[in-house]
């Protein structure tokens, strides 16, 4: 990367919109202030006040009378999709700001968001539009003279709290389900990445959703997030995080409702790879879910468990696709290798791999910061074998781009070490073996298994964790129906 390297929009000129969004006013939070830093290279782009309590209050008051007077909930679902379909065409008119406000000051890169984020968010968009207008519940049997049926209802307010490793997709997951059927929601984008998502609710607006059902409040979690969850007028939580957030979470709730949450939490991602896959393409594949995001994404696959027949050489092709990244700022045409979110979490990952490197591992590719890129930080795309069981590397998610790499000799080998894990958010399988591939798929303790490919590309398919990574889906049909509860309606007559 040099400075000749052409950018794809200056950083120095973007406008960021800043402040809580409430009623459609975009105005200073009462919170304590927090600079916003671009993990690029290190620079403060602004610093702001995040949302408190009073703050917190006055969303959830205008949300609560929105909702009990049907302004949004209360329109057909007709009118609400031609609103969805409104506000996804104006994020399409708006594509190049919302790509400027999603890359600076998080780990997107421009390149990715043109083509993936902003799409994927107004495919969301358009989707979820749809979905609303197919809503029913079902005729029950009865016996006498009786009609007994279900309806589906809106819950109310819902708080969401969305986290900074892919602000514009994990927000708009949330939003755009919970607000399709009729609630009114509260969103709490991280303190870190929160313009892009700012923007996307302002278009709303202006697409014709009631201002005062939609409200962005940025902020921290132990201060506004802890006051969205534990607040009286709060009807439904969803929270995309870590699982130790997910679990301070999931105790608020409770303590303070009880009220619904859905959790989607961490993962430590197993790639079960077997000797009759194709080795260049399935290591293109492997490397690529490593180093996405710097690998600051959930389902990264970072536990690699492959056919010790096929080991040395498939790790070899593994090695040489991930040295062929280049590390460099978001806005940079040539980057293929974003930075991790802060300086904090770049010293998390080196801290796991000294813990890794005392228990025994070696590690054989990276293992710490590039120097001298653009001031940022930039880890080393790293590879470490020669793994126990319980070592911190292979048991805990680092959230970087860090791959274990671990050997099996027999599919139920293979299967043991992927499923001994606290999480079961997603899982890969390579082979060109049906009966090989449909016995992991089935055997794997996992929310999601991929077979020969990685990563999910159908807004339509459902994703939601086991064990500690989490309970309840996003995307799909499951991603909506979990923001509207079930009545019955049980009539007499004759």
């Amino acid at each position: 990367m040099t400075n000749s390297d052409p950018d794809l929009f200056d950083p120095e000129t973007v406008s960021f919109p800043s402040g809580c969004l409430i009623a459609g006013e975009l105005r200073e939070g009462l919170g304590d202030p927090f600079p916003v830093i671009r993990p690029s290279d290190g620079k403060i782009i602004l610093t702001m006040r995040g949302a408190d309590l009073s703050d917190v209050d006055r969303a959830v008051e205008v949300a609560t009378q929105a909702f009990r007077s049907g302004t949004w909930r209360g329109v057909r679902p007709v009118d609400r999709a031609r609103i969805f379909r409104r506000w996804a065409y104006l994020a399409e008119q708006h594509l190049d700001e919302l790509v400027q406000l999603e890359a600076v000051a998080s780990t997107r890169l421009a390149s990715e968001a043109r083509v993936a984020d902003i799409p994927k968010a107004i495919e969301i968009i358009r989707y979820y539009g749809e979905l609303m207008s197919r809503t029913h519940g079902d005729v029950l049997g009865s016996g006498g003279n009786a009609l007994n049926f279900t309806q589906k209802e809106p819950y109310g307010v819902v708080a969401a709290i969305s986290p900074w490793n892919m602000p514009i997709i994990l927000s708009t997951i949330k939003l755009a389900p919970a607000l399709a059927a009729g609630n009114a929601v509260i969103l709490k984008p991280s303190e870190f990445t929160p313009f892009s998502i700012i923007r996307l609710a302002q278009l709303a607006v202006e697409a014709g959703v009631p201002a005062a059902c939609i409200s962005v409040l940025p902020g921290t979690g132990p201060i506004t997030g802890h006051a969205l969850v534990t607040h009286p007028g709060i009807d439904y939580v969803t929270f995309t995080g870590s699982t130790q957030s997910g679990s301070v979470v999931m105790g608020d709730a409770a303590r303070h409702g009880p009220k619904p949450v859905s959790l989607e939490l961490g993962g430590k991602s197993p790639q079960l790879v077997f000797a009759d896959a194709d080795i260049d393409i399935v290591a293109d594949t492997v490397a690529r879910s490593v180093i996405r995001n710097a690998g600051q994404i959930c389902f990264a696959g970072t536990r690699l468990i492959v056919d010790q027949k096929i080991a040395n050489e498939f790790t070899d092709a593994v090695r040489r696709q991930l040295l062929t990244v280049v590390p460099g700022p978001t806005w940079k045409q040539a980057s293929t290798l974003s930075p991790v979110i802060s300086e904090k979490q770049s010293e998390r990952i080196l801290d796991i791999l000294r813990q890794g490197k005392e228990a025994g591992a070696e590690i054989t590719l990276g293992g710490g910061l590039y120097e001298n890129v653009s001031g940022g930080w930039f880890f080393k795309p790293t590879m470490v074998e020669r793994l126990e069981q319980d070592n911190p590397i292979v048991q805990e998610e680092v959230f970087g781009p860090v791959l274990s790499v671990q050997t099996f000799s027999d599919p139920e080998e293979a299967l043991s070490l992927a499923n001994d894990s606290q999480y079961g958010l997603a899982a890969g399988v390579y082979s060109a073996n049906l009966n090989t591939a449909l016995h992991c798929a089935h055997k794997l303790q996992a929310g999601t298994v991929w077979v020969n490919q990685y990563g999910p590309d159908d807004i339509a398919s459902p994703i939601g964790g086991f064990k500690k990574s989490g309970f309840g889906k996003d995307f799909g049909a499951d991603g909506y129906d979990k923001y509207l509860r079930l009545k019955n309606v049980r009539i007499k007559f004759g």
